[in-house]
């Protein structure tokens, strides 16, 4: 196995209706890989807690919570902005080829989806689930995109009426040189 992934492959050919139950947290070498994997500055504490039940027949529920320390870059400032991450979660999984797995369509092909209705379930190849991979997605999920330093705006200077210099065109530069060719 890679040390470089936050993954636990699960065996979930044999699970039956009591949960099992999966605690996680990522060592330096992996966390050096998700902040590189992530694009963030580091990743201080990578942990997860989970339990895998059976889900219908086939199926497989895991259900936990996620929590993340990282440091990320301001998009303003560029200085470092920390962040934390805590999250409860869900997913469902089912055997590929299950009919559980199949979308709902409308009589001319088109997806039926629920807004607000639950995700359907992903698929998995073979007898097992990678639940760090699982981990990580809802992790990623809750990275804010734009990160901001606390108390650093972004702020854009007005030119002054009046003022030549400030008001000068971009294609200044290009009317000059029209001048020039006359």
């Amino acid at each position: 196995m890679d040390r470089k992934t936050f993954s636990y492959p699960v065996d979930v050919g044999h699970l039956s209706a009591n949960p099992v139950h999966v605690t996680l947290e990522a060592d330096a070498r992996e966390r050096d890989g998700l902040a590189e994997r992530w694009g963030v500055i580091s990743v201080e504490l990578a942990t997860a807690q989970a339990d895998l039940s059976r889900w219908k027949r086939d199926g497989v529920r895991v259900k936990g919570t996620v929590e993340a320390h990282i440091t990320q870059a301001c998009v303003i400032s560029l200085e470092p902005v920390k962040s934390v991450i805590a999250e409860t979660f869900e997913a469902l999984f089912v055997p590929e080829g299950s009919r559980l797995a199949r979308v709902e369509t409308s009589d001319v092909g088109e997806m039926i989806i629920e807004a607000e209705g639950p995700d359907a379930p992903e698929t998995f190849a073979g007898d097992s689930i990678d639940v760090g991979q699982v981990c990580e997605e809802f992790i990623v999920l809750s990275i804010n995109p734009y990160p901001r330093k606390q108390g650093v705006e972004l702020t854009f200077e007005a030119d002054e009426p009046g003022d030549d210099e400030a008001a000068e065109s971009p294609f200044a530069g290009l009317r000059d040189y029209g001048r020039r060719q006359q």
